[in-house]
């Protein structure tokens, strides 16, 4: 029996990975609406901050939000945080198995910089616990006081590292790297601020001690940092997709704008729990991508070229892409074409030019991590062939 252990531990960590953080996501947005739908109760009820009454699946529901907690303990208090435990840790064993084994295919970059496996793997933890510590660092200097100037500070860092991260690692490797500083802040938030304060408000409740209402504020503090992290972690998830994005010179910049928007657009829903609508966040928002969108249409100029024969083409496929890309993969670690996209006969290559050009002419996202070498002119010269037609004999 021939077993892939490597591809379907990639498949299970991945759908582990989706599963929990839909969960995670899906908590975080339902709780961040409902703090901001809580109504004054009518009547007064003592510590009662907010309330609110839903229905949903034929049911009615009644929520109510205490300042600091309740009279008396429930038998039953659920914890929100698997979900967030759960996504970091099956994206982390999924980073490792795929980036950090496989570094020198889908991570290192030798153009950008020849680095050795351990010397790789060393620089991306460095980036995502620093971003760590970076980000505790500003939450917890007067900064984090300021809302608006901490978001515009943590967001000029992220982009910092974003730059650096896309000039030292393959494309895919740069932008994961990025979404795992996010997320390791994001969880970071979970594991050490709001659940140790819910475990102290707890503690304090149970002992009869009056309860320190700052550890509830922390607590929504880091929780409203977290949904508006969301929406670029998940971009960065699916960013793969779109190699005109990760492949282009500037995707540091087109990722931040991309970013931005998303956290602009998640912002106007934020503000509408309020009923406070403001159509500008959406515009805002929608403007960041198109101006993103414009800046990837613009490339560095290269050297146009005419007339370039099949053979020529073909030469650069099979010197370049049919190590993967082919019937019967020679590349470690393939053991089926990615995609189905098998380049390895002339058949192939016409079929599949579009994804060539996307992929090899208009990016560099492929070869992955450049490990062929090929050279700009090479790029040009199957851009040029197809540009003609992608004729085969």
């Amino acid at each position: 029996m021939d077993y892939d252990v490597t591809t379907w531990l990639n498949l299970g960590l991945r759908w582990l990975h989706v599963i929990a953080g839909v969960a995670w996501i899906g908590a975080s947005f339902y709780f961040v609406w409902l703090d901001n739908n809580l109504r004054p109760p009518v009547p007064e009820k003592d510590g009662v901050k907010g309330e609110l009454w839903a229905v949903h699946g034929g049911g009615f529901y009644h929520s109510q939000k205490y300042m600091t907690a309740p009279a008396h303990m429930p038998d039953h208090l659920h914890w929100f945080k698997w979900e967030a435990y759960t996504t970091w840790l099956s994206g982390f064993a999924l980073l490792i198995v795929l980036y950090y084994v496989g570094a020198p295919v889908y991570l290192i970059d030798a153009s950008k910089h020849a680095f050795s496996q351990a010397g790789a793997i060393a620089t991306g933890l460095a980036f995502i616990f620093g971003g760590l510590l970076v980000y505790e660092g500003l939450c917890r200097s007067p900064l984090g006081a300021r809302p608006r100037l901490f978001g515009a500070v943590w967001f000029l860092a992220l982009t910092g590292a974003a730059y650096a991260l896309t000039h030292l690692f393959s494309d895919r490797g740069a932008f994961i790297h990025v979404g795992a500083i996010i997320g390791t802040c994001m969880v970071g938030n979970v594991f050490l601020i709001i659940i140790p304060n819910q475990r102290k408000i707890v503690a304090d409740m149970l002992a009869g001690r009056p309860v320190d209402p700052r550890l509830g504020a922390m607590g929504k503090q880091r929780s409203v940092h977290n949904t508006h992290m969301t929406l670029p972690v998940i971009f960065i998830m699916i960013s793969n997709h779109y190699p005109a994005v990760t492949g282009h010179p500037l995707a540091w910049l087109l990722l931040a704008l991309i970013s931005a928007g998303g956290v602009s657009i998640r912002y106007f829903f934020i503000l509408r729990h309020h009923g406070i609508i403001k159509p500008g966040f959406i515009f805002a928002g929608v403007m960041l991508v198109f101006f993103a969108s414009v800046i990837a249409s613009h490339k560095p100029k290269v050297e146009k070229l005419s007339d370039v024969p099949f053979p020529v083409a073909q030469a650069i496929v099979q010197k370049h892409c049919v190590t993967c890309h082919s019937a019967a993969p020679t590349h470690k670690g393939f053991t089926a074409p990615p995609n189905g996209a098998a380049f390895d006969t002339p058949a192939g290559m016409a079929r599949y030019a579009g994804k060539i050009r996307e992929r090899a002419v208009d990016s560099t996202s492929m070869p992955l991590g450049n490990e062929t070498h090929i050279t700009d002119q090479e790029r040009a010269q199957l851009g040029a062939w197809i540009e003609a037609g992608a004729k085969t004999p």
